[in-house]
């Protein structure tokens, strides 16, 4: 009995060692691997780190059990820091909205805790439709790209959900060049830019783009928001013609 009972502690821990090392972050080896989490999600985040025992390995496990949301993983072959231009223990987040990466230079960050990697991550997890809150909007003004599609919508209308949809299957066609960005009518803080554009909660959804580096702003004319409808307003801004058609507004 004795000897059953000791095999059967035994193979308890091992099942608790095997679940501790389960809740590890998967290691990427080579660029390839890389590239292939990279693509794997809107936004991700790897730690370029020596091992486990660096600094911020375990604060990246924790804060990656907090925002299931974000994949996170870890690389500690150095030879592959150098393809992304790293020399010393980096946690980087990448996204496809803009195909933008930020780094955090653990060496710069002396004192890093959960909440403030757990601040770094959300402050930047801009996607291909990213709803603009006092967070998001950090990362929504520091990303080179300053022209915003917008979709003004009331959180709990029917077409809220379908149209988010909608655009976010839009939104890769224009990386690079427009971030998606969901502006709820139903929140009271949200106001000043519905005023901004002209419009009232009552008159959503509608479309918009927003000029960061001009100030300036275009609402596509009401009616059917379409896939058609916001790629071909999208293309003629960046054709130059929209300027032209409804003549920009501004503040």
């Amino acid at each position: 009995q004795n000897m059953l009972s000791s095999v059967f502690l035994a193979f308890l821990v091992s099942s608790v060692t095997a679940t501790e090392k389960g809740s590890a972050l998967p290691r990427l080896n080579d660029t390839k691997a890389i590239e292939a989490f990279i693509n794997s999600a809107e936004v991700v985040v790897i730690g370029f780190l020596e091992g486990e025992d660096s600094h911020g390995y375990k604060q990246l496990v924790a804060t990656a059990k907090r925002i299931d949301s974000v994949p996170a993983a870890i690389c500690t072959v150095k030879e592959v820091w150098a393809d992304y231009s790293l020399s010393s223990d980096t946690i980087a987040l990448f996204r496809k909205a803009d195909n933008h990466r930020e780094n955090l230079v653990l060496a710069e960050a002396k004192k890093l805790e959960i909440d403030g990697l757990v601040n770094f991550i959300t402050t930047n997890e801009i996607r291909y439709i990213t709803e603009y809150n006092q967070v998001t909007a950090v990362g929504l003004f520091s990303s080179e790209v300053k022209l915003h599609l917008l979709l003004f919508a009331n959180r709990g209308s029917k077409e809220f959900t379908e149209l988010k949809e909608k655009l976010r299957a839009l939104a890769p066609e224009f990386t690079g060049k427009f971030l998606f960005v969901l502006i709820n009518g139903a929140v009271k803080s949200n106001s000043r830019s519905l005023g901004y554009f002209g419009i009232k909660s009552q008159d959503l959804p509608r479309v918009g783009i927003y000029d960061g580096d001009s100030d300036m702003k275009w609402l596509m004319p009401a009616g059917e928001i379409s896939t058609e409808r916001v790629r071909e307003f999208c293309q003629s801004f960046l054709q130059g013609e929209l300027k032209l058609q409804l003549g920009a507004r501004s503040a």
